[in-house]
């Protein structure tokens, strides 16, 4: 495509959300004239889908749940008066919390447990919203089970232990990875002398195991996760606005951020609507059955992890392989990216020249901040930013590479929250025009179980384990598992290289023996 036409095209194709200061570009999309108006009909479908989920129809109906993460920042949406009191209570109760935290001077740290949307979100607002210079709490996340990161993170907070806050974040109470975090950090503070509970605060759904534990040891505070709030889309709820207000961001423009492009978002007329713009150019891209991957650019370091955030909430949502009918669909958009101008010296030469199986999507901020230093006559180090954005940008486009570019004025907390609710109400409608459910997990609860399973297989093989020489394949065979032979080499490997079983011989998996250690 030659310049005038690009210039035409971009005229002709730009959506600018002058109330959110934001213009979406989707010129570079491969799209034909003609083809916003042809899918007119199956966009007005999913806005009225949409409008629905938000009058509080069972938008779940695996989990038979309402999906309200848009009430969050418009209690007065929610389609009942004990909705709306419930939602605006908690933002209260966070505000005042973290108001009390702040005026005490005790505490000077935040320690955030989490899985998933109970730590994507929450890190990724942290990370580009927290200014180490003012920030009023300095917060730190586990978020896995894993005891070498677990030990890493209370390594940095040696001797600042008694200083340290400590949100727990899991809905029902009993997310293993979460769980276990939770025990190994409130071992650590018994080792210290320290009484964990008075540096705990559960956020929880009201009743779960974890709302029981914090009411029967007195932990210093709780706050309610909503079940009809899925993770993905839970950084606007208690989940992600308390380790916020804590940490000193300002969460009223978050909410107001999303409350804003939500208005915009919630209108029926496609030109002038960002979300559904970006759902359209994703279904033609990838002509709706995933073909081609999502690469999220965002050159501004502070949106770092906004491309970990949308992996979640764009692969989790649309990741299904049955439709709303049962019928097998195997959908998805797989996302990955980096951050300018970083990518330009990782991945960016592949992109250029190599497999044409993606699009991009950056994100340009206007705005540089920080140091107004001349780096050559005329030249800032931001100057090198924007230019490296908008000749990675001509380069991908000259090869027939599509793209798309959000720009905003700034990173703040009201941006954020534009960008947050923009992708969410996106992902709605490309779900609703390739009919799946953007709401429920499957795939997650079945990992789940088969985590469980082998946990379960983990003890038996243990228990199998003597101070006789066996084989895997003995020890499947005498606990009755035989065809789970591979998983139990797998698991006494583990067991042996953390001194709870030993090697005996060698050769091939099939003639290694264990004993007990």
């Amino acid at each position: 495509m030659n310049p005038s036409d690009l210039w035409t095209r971009y005229n002709q194709y730009l959506c600018a959300a002058e109330t959110l200061e934001l213009t979406l570009d989707i010129s570079r999309m491969l799209f034909e004239d003609g083809y916003l108006d042809r899918m007119e009909p199956a966009m007005q479908r999913a806005y009225e889908a949409m409008d629905e989920l938000e009058k509080g129809a069972i938008a779940n109906p695996d989990e038979k749940r309402m999906v309200g993460h848009y009430w969050l920042r418009a209690p007065k949406l929610a389609p009942t008066p004990d909705l709306t009191a419930e939602i605006e209570n908690t933002l209260k109760a966070i505000q005042a919390f973290a108001a009390r935290i702040h005026s005490e001077g005790k505490f000077k740290q935040v320690l955030s447990i989490g899985i998933g949307g109970s730590a994507l979100g929450p890190m990724f607002v942290s990370s580009a919203l927290g200014e180490p210079s003012t920030d009023r709490m300095a917060v730190h996340f586990i978020d896995n089970t894993d005891p070498d990161g677990i030990a890493l993170v209370l390594a940095r907070l040696q001797g600042k232990l008694g200083e340290t806050l400590v949100t727990v974040t899991s809905k029902s109470g009993g997310t293993p990875d979460t769980r276990n975090g939770m025990l190994l950090v409130a071992a650590a503070y018994g080792a210290a002398g320290l009484d964990f509970a008075k540096h705990a605060v559960a956020v929880t759904l009201p009743g779960s195991q974890l709302d029981k534990q914090a009411v029967s040891e007195a932990w210093l505070g709780r706050f309610p996760m909503f079940d009809w709030i899925g993770g993905r889309t839970s950084e606007l709820s208690a989940v992600g606005l308390l380790p916020a207000a804590l940490q000193g961001i300002d969460i009223d423009g978050l909410l107001a951020g999303a409350a804003a492009c939500d208005q915009v978002t919630r209108q029926h007329h496609t030109h002038t609507n960002p979300a559904a713009l970006l759902a359209l150019t994703w279904l033609k891209a990838t002509h709706g059955r995933g073909e081609k991957d999502m690469v999220v650019l965002p050159y501004k370091d502070r949106l770092l992890l906004f491309s970990r955030y949308l992996q979640q909430l764009v692969m989790e949502s649309l990741g299904k392989r049955l439709d709303l009918n049962g019928n097998r669909v195997d959908q998805g958009i797989a996302v990955y990216g980096n951050k300018g101008s970083t990518d330009q010296h990782a991945f960016v030469q592949q992109l250029r020249d190599g497999v044409n199986n993606f699009f991009v999507i950056f994100v340009r901020v206007l705005e540089s901040g920080g140091s107004a230093q001349e780096v050559e006559p005329g030249v800032r180090a931001g100057d090198y930013l924007h230019g490296f954005l908008l000749g990675t940008r001509e380069a991908l486009s000259g090869n027939d590479r599509q793209s798309i570019t959000i720009t905003v004025r700034t990173v703040d907390a009201r941006t954020i929250g534009v960008l947050i609710a923009l992708f969410e109400r996106a992902v709605g409608f490309y779900a609703s025009l390739v009919h799946v459910n953007a709401y429920n997990q499957p795939g997650v609860e079945a990992g789940k179980k088969a985590a469980t399973t082998v946990l379960d297989l983990q003890s038996q093989t243990l228990g199998a384990v003597s101070s006789k020489s066996q084989t895997a394949s003995d020890i499947a065979t005498a606990i009755g598992q035989p065809d789970s032979v591979e998983t139990v080499y797998l698991i006494l490997e583990h067991l042996a290289a953390n001194g709870r079983a030993r090697k005996t011989g060698a050769g091939a998996p099939g003639e290694i023996a264990f004993v007990r250690a």
